[in-house]
């Protein structure tokens, strides 16, 4: 005799955390991913940032970086993508609130990774969901942190 299993029965993997698994203090960090030169080329193209900071080699006034530099907002992105993939996956409703500090330019072969602090952890006045604030640094391969950002966050409870 053999169990037939159904996908409906199978576990689901890959969901994020849920309110419930988030503390004030706790402290995590991403994989890495290296921004490459057609990331930053396809980012411009898309978002329509034809500034000559990104699209002109030649231009580097008060730079001081060798390669294409990267807007912020994809160094950003990239980072966020990450969260999407792995801590908030499913469980992310809302992204409530959001204060960014750019410190360091980022360029082409620059591989990046996120570090988040929790820095607040509550329940909403509506059951199923709480606000979590956290601290985001995104750290290069030097390990200088090159934005820093706190983001507030509606994320799903076990019970939602």
């Amino acid at each position: 005799m053999s169990d037939v299993t159904t996908s409906a029965d199978l576990p689901t993997i890959g969901f994020g955390l849920f309110f419930e698994d988030y503390s004030v203090g706790q402290r995590f960090r991403t994989i890495a991913r290296t921004l490459t030169e057609p990331d930053i080329v396809n980012f411009i193209g898309v978002t329509g940032m034809t500034e000559v900071l990104f699209t002109d080699l030649t231009y580097k006034k008060g730079v001081g970086e060798a390669g294409r530099v990267a807007p912020a907002a994809l160094s950003y992105t990239l980072m966020e993508g990450l969260l999407c993939q792995t801590v908030i996956q499913g469980t992310g409703l809302a992204l409530l609130e959001l204060h960014k500090k750019i410190l360091a330019p980022v360029v082409a072969g620059d591989t990046l990774h996120l570090e988040v602090e929790i820095l607040e952890a509550r329940p909403t006045s509506k059951s199923g969901r709480g606000i979590v604030k956290a601290r985001h640094d995104i750290v290069n391969q030097k390990g200088v942190t090159v934005i820093s950002y706190e983001a507030t966050r509606m994320v799903l409870a076990r019970d939602g």
